[in-house]
């Protein structure tokens, strides 16, 4: 490292860098020698000032053993001019001193020489210690490397010189290297024969990294003051026996309690009693997961008269609770249940025989659901009117005739399954439940075609308000385009042709001719990236009016021209258009400016959508803008 320059700043050094400077040895200097001795010195006899450094190693010796004896000055005093006579009459009795400036010297000397041994010693244990002609003391700076054997610097650019060592002329150049040792410099093929990059550049040393630390990063905000939902329900939850002097609290805080319980995830078997009531006709918990088969009996025995149970995450509900449920519960009619995964089909069964009154059924991720549970389902159960059997890891064509067997259904949502249902299936089904059907969720299924679509509900459907078509990957386009406009105006010819060749009674055909379907309330088609412009463009001709939810998710084929038509469903209040490529901010700026009651927008992938001009609206949640534009 370079100490040139007027700074002052100076830091740590070695024993033998402190050395060299006390001593007055410098760059300088030693260029100015290695010239010198390569010229020949004129006068072998002539002394030199201060300590020879010809080589690392004999500089030391040398050094070590003259430092025994004072060193003559440069400039001789007159005793010293006595003394070259032979004869000092003054000193013949008296033992030759030292004067101090020179003890002190050679005192100086002895430190220096000693530490210079250890410096040297220590790299050669280190293994950085290397011979002394490439000490970096000795051997030419960076500079020199620019100068010739007179010291002299580099020739300019472009001229000729000839090599050092093959004698060849060729042309100086910025990269030109000097010889090492000099004088002279070395052609470019020299310069590669001795392994020498001349056009590398110096690498920076390394700095050494702290010992820091690693911050860590959360992705959420970190509250430094509770809330006051948390302080409402941690001091519910400690004076849960002492809650009975709040008095009435009301259905609706009940509900706000409850889902601020789940948010936490703090519904325990304890705080669970502040729910129960024997009066109580409809009870949810949006998060039973800490809730034990105890608690679950518990709630069954302090909840008598219960006929409407939702309970969401009721993983710990076993084939016992299930059973206590259906002697402990006599006036239940309706049972919705998210992962009961350890009710076995016994129990199943036995709930299905004890519940003849049975009005809505829904499980989600239940693996252990057969056919057998849904043949007794049908049997025992002849009220039922809504069914949802989502995520069920059996359901297949063996469900389809006990399904059929059921009285008309106005809910019938079988998506996610684990094998599923084929084309011929869906129709039968649809015959049968079609014509009462209010919501219909075939989702995930790859046996629901655009046959099953358009001979099944299509044909059949005549209150739908509600329909769910997600990731159904057997639809194409026209399929979907043609049931809506079928839904419409009722004048595919297509269709007609195919209600002609098939074999239902006459008479019904008649009457369902006069019938259609109404507009729809809430449509998904999200996830089918096969639908494009036609299906938009015909099923707003059909809903757009009365539509109050729509989810295009995943639809990347929709043109900004099929978009802008969205501005006909004024109703919306709720809209996803996720993963639509071609939503920019002048698309969502005239559907928000003709949508007076849109209150939700989802918009996660739409790179394009930066909410500009339009964000601003009163009361409208945005997700999956970057940044967040959600403004109310």
């Amino acid at each position: 490292m370079s100490r040139r320059g007027n700074n002052n700043v100076r830091g740590p050094t070695s024993a033998l860098t402190e050395f060299l400077r006390e001593s007055g040895i410098n760059p300088a200097l030693i260029a100015r020698r290695v010239a010198t001795r390569n010229q020949g010195p004129p006068n072998e006899q002539q002394p030199v000032a201060g300590p020879s450094t010809n080589n690392g190693v004999g500089s030391s010796v040398d050094n070590g053993s003259q430092s025994e004896r004072p060193a003559p000055d440069a400039t001789p005093g007159p005793q010293d001019e006595s003394r070259l006579s032979g004869y000092v009459s003054d000193q013949l009795d008296e033992p030759e001193e030292r004067s101090p400036v020179k003890k002190t010297r050679t005192s100086k000397r002895k430190v220096t020489a000693a530490a210079k041994a250890r410096a040297r010693k220590k790299a050669k244990e280190d293994g950085d210690y290397q011979s002394s002609s490439d000490d970096e003391y000795t051997a030419l700076s960076k500079g020199m490397r620019t100068m010739g054997a007179t010291g002299n610097s580099k020739p300019p650019v472009g001229s000729f010189e000839s090599c050092a060592k093959c004698t060849k002329q060729f042309t100086v150049t910025r990269y030109t290297v000097a010889a090492d040792p000099p004088p002279g410099y070395l052609c470019h093929d020299c310069v590669k024969a001795a392994g020498i990059d001349p056009f590398k550049k110096p690498v920076a040393p390394k700095k050494r990294k702290l010992n820091t630390d690693k911050r860590d990063f959360v992705n959420f905000e970190e509250r430094r003051l509770p809330t006051l939902v948390s302080l409402c329900v941690e001091l519910v939850s400690k004076h849960i026996d002492d809650i009975e002097a709040l008095g009435n609290i009301g259905s609706v805080n009940m509900d706000e309690i409850s889902k601020a319980l789940a948010k936490n995830r703090s519904l325990n078997s304890q705080n669970a009693h502040l729910f129960y009531d024997v009066r109580n006709k409809a009870l949810r918990f949006y998060d039973a997961t800490h809730l034990t088969p105890p608690a679950f009996t518990t709630l069954a025995g302090l909840n008598p008269n219960l006929a409407h149970l939702h309970l969401d995450f009721c993983g710990r509900l076993t084939s016992p609770v299930l059973e206590c449920f259906a002697s402990s519960l006599p006036h239940l009619t309706s049972i919705t249940l998210l992962g009961p995964f350890l009710v076995r089909v016994e129990a199943w069964i036995e709930f299905f025989r004890s519940k003849p009154d049975l009005r809505s059924f829904r499980i989600t991720q239940s693996p252990r659901f057969d056919s057998s549970c849904a043949r007794q389902l049908a049997e025992s159960c002849t009220k039922l009117e809504e069914l949802q059997l989502r995520e069920v890891g059996l359901l297949s064509d063996e469900f389809i005739e006990p399904l059929c067997a059921l009285s008309p259904l106005k809910v019938l949502d079988l998506a996610n399954p684990g094998i599923g249902i084929d084309e011929d299936g869906w129709i039968k089904l649809l015959k049968r439940h079609g014509r009462t059907l209010e919501t219909f969720n075939p989702s995930w299924h790859t046996g629901f075609t655009g046959a099953a679509l358009r001979r099944g509900l299509g044909k059949h459907a005549r209150l739908l308000s509600e329909l769910i078509l997600e990731g159904c990957e057997s639809l194409a386009d026209e399929d979907v385009a043609r049931f809506f406009r079928h839904l419409a105006n009722n004048t595919d010819e297509q269709e007609s042709v195919e209600d002609t060749m098939d074999t239902t009674n006459d008479v019904s055909r008649v009457e369902d001719a006069s019938t259609f379907n109404p507009p729809l309330r809430v449509l998904s088609l999200a996830r089918n990236d096969v639908l494009s412009d036609a299906t938009l463009t015909a099923l707003l001709e059909h809903s757009g009016s009365s539509l109050t939810c729509l989810s295009l998710n995943g639809l990347r084929s929709l043109s900004t021209d099929a978009l802008v038509l969205l501005k006909c469903a004024v109703g919306l209040r709720r809209l996803d258009l996720s993963w639509c490529r071609e939503v920019d901010d002048f698309v969502m700026k005239e559907i928000v400016s003709a949508m007076p009651k849109l209150e939700e927008v989802k918009l996660w992938g739409c790179s394009r959508v930066k909410g500009n001009g339009w964000a601003g609206k009163r009361g409208l949640k945005i997700h999956g803008v970057e940044p967040n534009a959600r403004r109310r």
